[in-house]
């Protein structure tokens, strides 16, 4: 009985330092964080550093989701679009927090900045809107002729409870 016990109070610990790992949000250094090859975005304000990938929704899995690349990016201007998940449970803590990309996407405030990393070369966007959207809304990923950056992922209540997004103009 006291092994069960034991065994059933290390599982409960396990669980919640699972849950727990992507609270721990650390504010990161800008001037620390250096331009690579590989696209990322940075959002020092809520601890956010995320590759940028492309491809299908298997994207999701390795980072920042460059949703319809066709409709934006830094250099050409439009709507870049881009999508990571909040949450995501792995057996190890560590990696559960390193996983869920976006999980303090929803701290972010209106006037701090977003880090754009792409093709070896920063670019610095204002955050100028936030709000929440149904699951189902598309209009957030239209088209547009002026240069922004999309940013969104589910709310802490869940992907059926309805997305947070941002909106961040070049500065």
């Amino acid at each position: 009985m006291l092994i069960v016990g034991v065994l059933a109070m290390a599982a409960g610990i396990f669980l919640l330092l699972n849950l727990a790992a992507p609270v721990i949000s650390t504010k990161k250094d800008i001037t620390k964080i250096s331009v690579t090859k590989s696209d990322q975005i940075v959002i020092p304000e809520v601890g956010i550093s995320a590759p940028i990938v492309a491809g299908g929704s298997e994207a999701l899995e390795k980072g920042a989701w460059h949703r319809f690349p066709e409709r934006g990016n830094p250099v050409d201007g439009g709507n870049m679009i881009l999508s990571a998940h909040s949450f995501i449970f792995a057996w190890n803590p560590l990696q559960t927090r390193e996983n869920s990309y976006f999980y303090n996407l929803h701290k972010l405030n209106v006037g701090e900045k977003v880090y754009v990393d792409w093709q070896g070369k920063r670019y610095t966007y204002k955050v100028s809107k936030m709000y929440e959207v149904k699951p189902n809304a598309v209009d957030i990923e239209a088209p547009s002729k002026d240069a922004h950056l999309t940013i969104y992922t589910c709310t802490p209540g869940g992907s059926a409870d309805g997305r947070v997004v941002v909106e961040a103009i070049p500065e």
